[in-house]
């Protein structure tokens, strides 16, 4: 009896225990959130795309010729023939130095030279008579090599004579100075009752063409090794020209409507600043680039066909500041990849090496994983960043 009732009570507490526990269960949410599967990260897949590359380096603009007008004889302007900053052609008179000075010099070596070709012909007319008459002896020889040796002084002063009409005749026509280029003519510096000297420090005005013009930039050294090499191993490509192609930004960032054509490279590298000069020329006519004017000329260097493009958020830094991606390997599992960035292509990385096509590089949600984890990747959406302009050029 005893045993008996001890079996009542456990009975009883067991009963208790599993109303207990159906009630707990009753009392838990419907909607229990389940067990947290892999993170969730947004990828892009690497796809070789057809860029061109190309370099924007800043410059000025130059004259294409540029002379300075200074004159080649003494004297006293007398008149200015040109208009400031018109345009004016080779040979145009631009200044006139008084001539009287010269005009009496060119007159009397004109003179000269008349005397002396009057009296050679009474010294040739006498010679021939002497050759004559030393034939049969009625004169000595020395006679008649005394008359050839005065014909022959006579002939020689009409030589002097003539070059000195001829020193005479430029100094006279120097005091007309001209242009000696076509171009635009700036400012005079002198006005008229100034005295001009030949060979004077400052020049009386300073003529420029400026259609076409030049633009000289600037580039690395290193860059030109890295383009050469990417020429010899065929990832740059030129065009069947291979003619590098430039266009420009004036200094307010418009783009000037005419392309350029690079005419040459220094062969100096300036030791400083590791850079060489380019030369470009520019078709200018309506004259908007002016000599001294700040320009960025955006120069073509060639066109990669295989070129792997990461978006910049897809590529960080690691502790020692080298560049770095995180990819998604065929497993979901998460990998890094070191990488070599060439430069930038819009709003991506050009990608030198590093990344293979097909590759899946994480985008968004990188914070939250790290190499070795699994993931579920997702195709990153274009969505996000619609404002993302196309990859066409690189600074």
């Amino acid at each position: 009896m005893q045993i008996h009732g001890m079996i009542r009570p456990v009975v009883l507490l067991g009963v208790l225990a599993g109303f207990l526990i159906t009630s707990g269960c009753e009392r838990q949410p419907k909607n229990a959130a389940p067990q947290a599967g892999p993170p969730e990260v947004s990828v892009v897949t690497m796809q070789p795309e057809r860029v061109t590359i190309t370099t924007e380096l800043s410059g000025r603009t130059s004259a294409y010729l540029i002379a300075e007008v200074r004159p080649q004889v003494n004297g006293i302007i007398q008149q200015r023939l040109f208009t400031e900053g018109a345009d004016v052609k080779a040979g145009d008179i631009l200044y006139q130095i008084d001539p009287a000075l010269y005009q009496v010099a060119y007159d009397s070596a004109r003179a000269s030279l008349a005397r002396a070709e009057a009296n050679v012909t009474s010294i040739r007319y006498r010679t021939e008579r002497y050759k004559e008459l030393a034939a049969i002896k009625a004169v000595s020889r020395q006679d008649y090599d005394d008359t050839a040796a005065a014909l022959k002084q006579a002939e020689a002063e009409i030589e002097v004579g003539k070059a000195a009409v001829e020193s005479a005749r430029i100094n006279l026509d120097y005091t007309r100075v001209t242009a000696p280029i076509s171009g635009s003519i700036g400012r005079s510096l002198v006005t008229v009752g100034a005295l001009a000297t030949a060979g004077q420090g400052s020049p009386l005005a300073t003529i420029q063409q400026i259609d076409p013009v030049y633009v000289d930039v600037t580039q690395s050294s290193a860059s030109l090794l890295r383009l050469q090499q990417s020429m010899e191993s065929g990832t740059l490509k030129r065009d069947r020209s291979n003619r590098a192609r430039v266009r420009l930004n004036l200094e307010d960032g418009t783009p000037y409507p005419l392309e350029g054509a690079l005419q040459f490279q220094d062969i100096t590298v300036d030791p400083t600043t590791g850079s060489y000069i380019l030369r470009i020329v520019f078709p200018n006519p309506r004259r908007t680039l002016l000599p001294g004017m700040y320009v960025r000329a955006i120069l073509e260097e060639g066109v990669n066909e295989q070129a792997i493009l990461v978006p910049q958020q897809g590529v960080g830094r690691n502790p020692k500041g080298e560049p770095v991606s995180l990819i998604v390997d065929a497993e979901g599992r998460v990998q890094q990849r070191m990488l070599t960035l060439d430069r930038t292509v819009g709003d991506k990385w050009l990608v030198s090496s590093g990344l293979e096509p097909e590759d899946r590089v994480i985008v968004e949600g990188s914070q939250k994983v790290k190499p070795g984890v699994s993931v579920n990747a997702v195709p990153f959406s274009e969505a996000h960043n619609p404002a993302a302009p196309p990859a066409a050029e690189s600074n």
